[in-house]
Order: C-alpha cells, then structure tokens, then sequence
C-alpha cells in the first residue's frame, strides 16, 4: 500500500518501488520468468495471477507451504523480483482476511522477472508450520479455502 494508504491498483501500482520477493518450490535462475498458469499447492488449480509482496514473511509462508503441500522435502526458494507490468492488492488478503493490506501482498496478471536470491533466510519452527497447514486443512474442509481470481 502507498504511503498514504490508497489501495494499490493496476493504474497506480507503477508508485511501488519495490523491492518485492516471491516463495515458491521451484529452483529457478535469475532472469526466469514466474508466470501464471501453473497449478497451485494452495488452490488444486492453475491460477490466472502470480503472486508476491513487498515483505519477505510471506514469502518465506509461500516457499514453505508450497514446499509442504506437494509432499516435498527441503526449504523452499525466495526470489527478488521484479513485476513486468502492473500488479494490484492480493485480494485474498486485503480487507478480508487483514484489513488494509499489512502483509504488502499483491498480484499481476504478468510474469515476474527473478532478478536476486534470498539466500538466508529464517524457517518457521516445524510445529508453527504444521499449525498453518492445520489452519487450511480446516479452511478446506468448511469450504473457506477459495482463492478469489
């Protein structure tokens, strides 16, 4: 979100300077594209939009949870990334699960570009994990688990 609050858009997302980071599964290269299309751990389908934030705590939750849902082993990847066109407020998170947008999550229907690697970065504990995953087990099974797209 701005400086001043407003709610990011696709005509005012240009403002957001950045650094924004990305987590996921996948081992990729600097300058690979993350695009849409490909089937996600938190959906069970492929999504229309690619997703990042301008805070590194979500997306070590993205590299973590995808690690976890597909049955993997390891730690996941953080990327620094950069949008290749515009980018909105996540929807699944702003105002409906956090009002405002505290986790700076958002999303674009574009690739984004990796431009650097987060080499250290700090796990969750295996049990604050689990709890997570306990949480959208059960967010699955009352038919809460919906990714808006």
């Amino acid at each position: 979100m701005p400086a001043d609050g407003t709610p990011v858009t696709f005509d005012n997302s240009h403002r957001l300077p950045g650094p924004f980071y990305h987590g996921t599964r996948a081992a990729l290269s600097i300058g690979a594209h993350i695009s849409t299309g490909f089937q996600s751990h938190f959906a069970g389908r492929a999504l229309r939009h690619v997703y990042f934030s301008a805070l590194l705590e979500p997306a070590i939750w993205g590299a973590e949870l995808a690690i976890s849902l597909s049955g993997e082993v390891g730690r996941g990847f953080i990327y620094i990334v950069e949008p290749t066109g515009p980018f909105e407020d996540d929807p699944n998170l702003t105002n409906k699960r956090f009002p405002g947008n505290p986790t700076r999550s958002y999303r674009s229907t574009e690739p984004l570009r990796i431009v650097g690697t987060v080499e250290t970065w700090e796990s969750h504990p295996a049990e604050v994990v689990q709890g997570m995953l306990a949480s959208l087990a059960e967010l699955r099974r009352v038919g809460k688990a919906l990714v808006e797209e």
